[in-house]
């Protein structure tokens, strides 16, 4: 890899940049909330080659949704269900405006 490349990386949301305790740090939480966001399968941090956990920048933003909801009072296991229904009602949203965005559009005159 060129050094090229690593700054091309800096660039990266889905990097995974960060050590369990920098994510935890930047977050102002525990390594114990990132472990069990982890569990309830919310975000699936990659591993280094000798097995830790690292993060990315796109992971950070799903983990600090998850810890407003907590600091808000919602227990770990329904905050993790809601950010995951937030993001599939999102995708669906997209979806149905590319859909609309195709139905509104002329439809190109069929050749004979």
């Amino acid at each position: 890899m060129t050094a090229d490349d690593s700054f091309g990386r800096l660039d990266d949301d889905d990097y995974p940049a960060y050590t369990m305790g920098r994510a935890a740090e930047m977050l102002g939480t525990s390594q114990g909330f990132l472990r069990a966001i982890g569990e309830a399968r919310l975000i699936t941090p990659l591993r280094s080659e000798g097995g830790h956990r690292r993060y990315s920048r796109y992971q950070l933003r799903i983990a600090a949704r998850a810890r407003e909801l907590v600091d808000q009072g919602t227990p770990i296991e329904a905050a993790c269900r809601i950010i995951i229904l937030e993001d599939q009602l999102e995708e669906a949203q997209r979806i149905n405006a590319e859909y609309r965005s195709a139905a509104e559009s002329p439809t190109p005159p069929a050749s004979a």
